[in-house]
């Protein structure tokens, strides 16, 4: 059977068809947006859980092991998704990953105890692992390497515009409607990203509104033209690659600190400042902003290094201990006087952990070909999610039993630092597989 039609700038002309410049700016616009409903979708719960404890009941350590059954799903399924999405192709993996969560964050209406919420949060967590794998193979497909950690940046921002939505757009739904449709309606929203998505997205030399100009800009610079006739490597293959995991061990020391953040900050702002459920509302979302910032600015400082004539390797490893050495202002502010001086410090730490991701996401496709980025990344998200499993009933059961956040806010503040030293340590220059040692 043929397969989809292929266009090439020679193919078209203007007069042809109708052609939309700077197209690649609209698919990264796409995976902002589903980058913003994934993380509506996953906050929703931490958003109403002081609500749902007085509701339903729940126990500190409950609500931490509803989070490690959606890191358990998360863990697993980041490997299944990544090598689906290489074999099925981005537009149809991300359209299944999107269907799936959806679903999965509509059925937390029908939960009614710990154990039915801790498997709706497994199912969501099964299908939000598509998001990443899908999100970074597309910017690697549709940006060629100088403009890949801004795009990612950008896309990613869009996780820190769903955490600022959440709350003020949760509570409103729950008191005035209740929490169930509160689920229903935020869960309903991927249906309608999904619509544009079929419509809209295409491989670049698949795509008839593209011109032949920004097909050209989007080959330049090409990191693995050789490799993409290769056959896909398997997992074990790309275990044997030292970059990988370089990549693997950093997102799977740092990702569960952005995990805790998104899962507890309501609950400390509520236990540990004393915010009611309005004030929540009102500015929960604030350190979330200063993510979005954050994430372009991160994204944005590597590729501006870059177009000083700075080395590749040079400038993501610069941005990247920038924002490393901020994030032990976690530390600082659990011992801040006032709720708005913690407030500010947590900002400045969610904004340096997303610069730092924008950037590390963006090591998959510096090193990997496009056609194994997905798998790479995969294994990367697996990792966090691990990390995420692990700190889950950490956190769960050091709040139950101690009641204190300052042992979690240390553990946020150190992380990424230690981090930096193990990719540096793995990875001395950032350069494709292709050209750097053979795995070993």
């Amino acid at each position: 059977m043929d397969g989809p039609p292929t266009f090439t700038a020679s193919d078209v002309s203007p007069s042809s068809r109708f052609q939309l410049p700077h197209l690649r700016w609209f698919i990264c616009a796409l995976l902002f947006a589903a980058c913003t409903i994934n993380y509506i979708n996953r906050q929703t719960v931490a958003v109403l859980k002081p609500h749902l404890q007085d509701q339903l009941h729940w126990t500190e350590s409950d609500y931490g092991w509803m989070v490690f059954a959606f890191q358990v799903a998360y863990a697993l399924m980041m490997m299944v998704s990544g090598h689906l999405i290489d074999r099925v192709g981005t537009k149809l993996g991300y359209a299944i990953a999107m269907a799936w969560w959806s679903l999965a964050a509509m059925g937390h209406a029908l939960a009614r105890s710990a154990f039915s919420f801790g498997v709706a949060r497994f199912l969501l967590g099964a299908g939000e692992a598509g998001n990443f794998p899908a999100a970074i193979k597309a910017v690697a497909e549709w940006f060629p390497p100088r403009e890949r950690a801004l795009a990612t940046g950008i896309f990613n921002a869009g996780t820190n515009i769903g955490a600022v939505a959440t709350p003020p757009l949760v509570v409103w739904l729950t008191l005035r409607y209740g929490w169930q449709e509160a689920f229903v309606v935020t869960g309903a929203l991927g249906f309608v990203w999904l619509v544009f998505w079929l419509l809209f997205y295409r491989l670049p030399e698949q795509h008839p509104r593209i011109t032949s100009r920004e097909l050209e800009h989007i080959r330049s610079g090409e990191l693995h033209p050789a490799s993409e006739n290769a056959p896909k490597l398997p997992w074990q293959k790309i275990l044997a690659y030292r970059q990988a995991w370089g990549f693997i061990l950093g997102k799977g020391m740092t990702d569960p600190i952005w995990w805790f953040y998104i899962f507890w900050l309501p609950s400390y702002l509520t236990q540990g400042r004393g915010f009611t459920l309005q004030e929540i509302a009102y500015f929960a979302w604030i350190p979330f902003l200063a993510a979005d910032a954050g994430s372009v600015l991160g994204g944005w400082l590597s590729g501006f290094l870059m177009k000083r004539g700075w080395p590749l390797s040079r400038a993501r490893k610069t941005a990247m201990l920038i924002c490393a050495f901020c994030m032990p202002t976690g530390i600082v502010a659990v011992f801040a006087p006032t709720a708005w001086m913690a407030l500010a410090l947590i900002s400045i730490a969610t904004s340096a952990h997303q610069g730092w991701s924008a950037n590390v996401f963006t090591l998959a496709s510096d090193m990997f070909p496009k056609k194994d980025v997905g798998l790479v990344v995969g294994l990367g998200g697996a990792a966090g999610a691990v990390g995420g499993m692990v700190i889950a009933p950490v956190a769960g059961y050091t709040l139950q039993w101690f009641h204190t956040y300052v042992p979690l806010f240390i553990i946020t503040g150190v992380m990424h630092p230690l981090a930096m030293g193990v990719i540096h340590r793995l990875i001395p220059k950032i350069a494709p597989v292709a050209s750097a040692e053979p795995p070993r």
